[in-house]
């Protein structure tokens, strides 16, 4: 009996030459967290990124696009104006005068553009920083960019509030001033983000 007991421990050592190390339990719950925080930070930045991206689309379109006042007949942005004659649209000039001042025009098109500019140098350098800014340190310059961006459509929308259209009883804003607002609120929203995330949490 004592002779079958030894070569059934033999043949259960054959069996597990080489038994693997388990991990301890404890190792394997301190790696989970890591890993958890990990892709939440990623998914963080990837929301991060999509909304830069979306509020740049928002700026292009409210500053391209010819809807800043509408009515049934005319449609207006801050480059020219359409007119609805004979079931179509025919593009004019836009007027002069007091009702259409040039100097505060000229400004809402520079602010307009230079806030499409600015908003996609933030995102250039939010990427390059992305991979080149040493841990622990904000990502200043791409929240600087996109505040500056911010401002600039603030004043182009403040601007064309103040001093167009005022005196009009019919039209409305339309959807692309309505975008601009938007565009800025986006921007203060991810300028502010940009300035308070460092890099160790990316």
């Amino acid at each position: 009996m004592v002779t079958a007991v030894v070569n059934k421990r033999k043949s259960h050592r054959s069996r597990n030459p080489h038994p693997r190390p388990q991990t301890p339990q404890r190792e394997l719950d301190l790696r989970r967290p890591t890993s958890v925080r990990q892709t939440v930070i990623m998914l963080f930045l990837i929301g991060i990124f999509i909304l830069h991206i979306s509020a740049i689309v928002l700026l292009l379109v409210a500053t391209i696009d010819n809807a800043w006042w509408v009515t049934d007949t005319m449609r207006t942005d801050i480059w020219a104006r359409w007119n609805l004659i004979n079931g179509v649209w025919n593009h004019t000039d836009l007027p002069t005068g007091s009702d259409y001042p040039q100097d505060y025009l000229q400004a809402v098109q520079a602010t307009s553009v230079l806030a499409c500019i600015f908003s996609i140098i933030a995102a250039l350098v939010f990427l390059a920083q992305l991979f080149t800014l040493p841990k622990g340190q904000r990502f200043t310059i791409a929240g600087a960019f996109q505040l500056l961006a911010c401002l600039f459509i603030m004043i182009a929308a403040s601007i064309y509030t103040n001093r167009f259209h005022v005196k009009e009883s019919q039209g409305n804003y339309g959807h692309s001033y309505i975008l601009a607002w938007i565009a800025f609120g986006l921007t203060f929203f991810s300028s502010i983000t940009y300035f308070v995330l460092r890099k160790k949490s990316a």
